[in-house]
């Protein structure tokens, strides 16, 4: 690994974000992030967004949520976390619809972490109806409320939105993140997920530059 430092938006981003040490050299487009061909929708035209693309499934997600959630509640204002659950294959719909039921019933902070330790540490599928069903119970949460949410029109449309905001950045794996409609980068592109943030850190610096022009 190289000992030169991000210079320019990612100095910025250093003094932005100093709980995370950035010792790799520049990104580089093309090899560290790659650009998105047709730029991809925000909640919020006022904010830079980024998405974290990920599914309950795998374990590289799980292994780096620590990681970004605790890089998350060091975001300055201006900038937000979203994450989109996507489903590569039919059979991982089912976490895909869970997560979007528990962020429609308000309980990600509860119990978004609880899911990845369930199937990761407690060896549970959750891809059942009474599997979510007891899980829901043992937290403390209806498990027909939670069910209810995972069947509705509104969890489904938003499954869908998803699943086209995934294939818009193009994302190839997960975890990959987003960045402001615009750019992609991800572990694989970086040598590690832990360096994606980074490289994300760079490009929020270079979508706050480019707001200002």
């Amino acid at each position: 690994m190289h000992r030169r430092y991000f210079t320019n938006a990612a100095v910025m981003a250093a003094a932005v974000f100093p709980g995370l040490a950035i010792a790799q050299e520049r990104p580089v487009a093309g090899k560290h992030y790659v650009s998105v061909s047709t730029r991809q929708p925000t909640r919020d035209p006022n904010q830079i967004e980024v998405v974290e693309f990920f599914a309950y499934s795998c374990e590289h997600c799980f292994m780096f949520e620590p990681a970004l959630e605790a890089w998350h509640k060091r975001l300055p204002s201006g900038v937000v976390l979203r994450r989109v659950p996507i489903a590569f294959r039919e059979s991982f719909a089912t976490h895909q619809k869970l997560f979007f039921a528990i962020e429609q019933l308000g309980l990600v902070d509860q119990l978004h972490g609880k899911v990845f330790t369930a199937i990761h540490m407690g060896k549970q599928r959750l891809d059942k109806p009474e599997g979510i069903a007891e899980f829901a119970k043992k937290n403390g949460v209806d498990p027909s409320r939670l069910m209810d949410a995972a069947n509705s029109f509104a969890v489904a449309a938003k499954a869908k939105q998803a699943n086209a905001l995934a294939t818009g950045y193009g994302v190839q794996g997960t975890p990959s993140l987003g960045v402001d409609g615009r750019w992609l980068t991800s572990g694989s592109m970086t040598g590690s997920n832990e360096r994606a943030l980074a490289v994300a850190e760079f490009l929020i610096g270079e979508a706050r530059r480019a707001a200002k022009t």
